[in-house]
């Protein structure tokens, strides 16, 4: 494992129902940059992001964070290591029954963290922060698509994390809601200095918020570079997908 490396991953691979999706994948994402997953439609990507923070334990295999071997780790230190690793999921996955501030709030209170003043105040922050000002009290229902990414993305900054984890994070928005969620990104990774890896098929995102993007397919990553290297790559399935092929542009 690199010692500039926040997460790395050794010879890990995962089946379903006997069919191979990740197969002796390496990788390593480096402290303080954000990485892109590119790939096509079932290449694991979203599998591949839920073996960084643990939800998903490989078959064989290591996930390294910060030094924890995150597969063999006992359950605290799972839960530890998931204190410092925010997850934005595809939907957003805001509670529904919960106004805007109990879902931001929510870990905060589940870790009893501070007094409910303090964490109402933290509540405030966040939701300014993601430019959702007064609308703790609104319900979920109430918030356009752009709007639950944003506080979805308050509630997984709630803990301080070291590292993001993005699952598809403009899905489903139209170009202006996508380019606010973008500059979120890039944004956070500035002004806290954050590790953040982004699983996405939106090749014009992935342009706006890389480092460094990663290609995977047939459950490897094939190779690993900036998106001028990707784009000045021979290798005919990134060249393919580049190019917005028929047979391999992913579905939302």
């Amino acid at each position: 494992m690199s010692v500039e490396s926040a997460i790395s991953c050794r010879q890990l691979s995962k089946q379903f129902g006997g069919v191979t999706v990740l197969d002796s994948l390496d990788l390593d994402i480096r402290k303080g940059e954000t990485l892109v997953i590119l790939g096509r439609s079932g290449t694991g990507k979203s599998v591949l992001l839920k073996h960084l923070n643990g939800l998903l334990r490989p078959d064989s295999g290591s996930v390294f964070f910060q030094g924890t071997d995150m597969s063999g780790a006992s359950e605290q230190e799972l839960l530890d290591a998931r204190r410092a690793i925010g997850m934005l999921f595809q939907g957003g996955a805001l509670f529904d029954s919960l106004t805007v501030g109990e879902n931001v709030r929510f870990a905060l209170d589940h870790h009893s963290i501070g007094t409910l003043a303090e964490r109402n105040d933290r509540v405030a922050e966040l939701l300014a922060l993601v430019d959702l000002r007064d609308t703790q009290e609104k319900m979920p229902d109430e918030l356009s698509g752009g709007m639950r990414k944003r506080a979805a993305l308050a509630r997984a900054l709630a803990l301080q994390p070291d590292c993001m984890l993005y699952d598809e994070p403009t899905t489903g928005l139209d170009p202006v809601t996508s380019a606010q969620i973008n500059a979120l990104i890039r944004d956070l990774q500035s002004r806290f200095g954050l590790t953040s890896v982004v699983v996405t098929h939106d090749i014009a995102s992935a342009t706006y918020v890389a480092d460094r993007v990663a290609f995977l397919y047939d459950g490897a990553i094939q190779a690993v570079g900036t998106m001028d290297e990707m784009h000045r790559s021979t290798d005919s399935n990134i060249k393919q997908f580049l190019a917005n092929d028929p047979l391999t542009v992913e579905q939302s």
